[in-house]
């Protein structure tokens, strides 16, 4: 029986509408000394893997301590920016209640993300959506370039089988990270992934938005509903 909830956080239960990409430009100069002209490929991918592309488009060479510096600026930039943050981005629809609706059926919850984990707590913090987070199950941007090692780590951190888990994301690259390891995935179609798109990735559940509270404990609950 599912007892373990992974949630991706950027366009699965946020929108940071540009200040996300902001941020990272400020921190990627702090840490290089040059400004960010372009940004690699964002979706599904974490942090460490961000930067170490963006700033090969830059022609620089980076190496773990670079990356430590950009994670210590970038949790900086979130930290001086959180109103900018509230003020521009938000929380997606049905969020709060999905995370609330979760919590009232016992499961435990917690976010595998491409994000560092500072950056993951300062952005549900921002928009009231933390409460219910068990952040040291979690698995975050800074410990591994690999998705699914990521959803393996939580894994392993919560005690937890695969039939123990499901998660939820939306992105190809959740839904590959959590079949990977045998977890089954729940797609939300609320970032550049459309539903036929997520569905193509074998997402065992598509939806269109977290809104439907009722739907998605059934689904996190029952693995025979599709």
């Amino acid at each position: 029986m599912v007892r373990l909830v992974l949630w991706d956080i950027d366009h699965t239960l946020i929108d940071t509408r540009g200040v996300g990409r902001e941020l990272s430009a400020a921190a990627f100069q702090r840490a290089t000394g040059q400004p960010m002209r372009e940004q690699a490929k964002i979706d599904g991918i974490t942090e460490s893997v961000i930067f170490r592309e963006t700033a090969k488009l830059h022609g620089l060479t980076t190496d773990r301590a670079d990356f430590e510096r950009f994670a210590d600026a970038l949790t900086e930039e979130h930290l001086k920016q959180a109103g900018e943050l509230r003020e521009r981005g938000h929380a997606l629809p049905g969020a709060a209640a999905a995370l609330d609706a979760l919590a009232a059926h016992d499961f435990q919850q917690t976010v595998v993300s491409g994000n560092v984990r500072r950056v993951s707590e300062i952005k549900l913090q921002v928009f009231g959506l933390d409460r219910h987070i068990m952040w040291n199950l979690g698995a975050y941007g800074e410990e591994s370039d690999i998705r699914a090692a990521l959803v393996r780590l939580s894994l392993q951190r919560a005690n937890a089988s695969a039939a123990d888990a499901v998660l939820i994301g939306d992105t190809p690259a959740d839904v590959e990270g959590a079949h990977a390891n045998g977890v089954r995935a729940i797609a939300v179609a609320s970032g550049r992934s459309n539903e036929a798109a997520l569905r193509d990735t074998g997402a065992e559940s598509v939806l269109s938005d977290l809104r439907d509270t009722e739907l998605l404990v059934k689904l996190v609950r029952d693995s025979d509903i599709a």
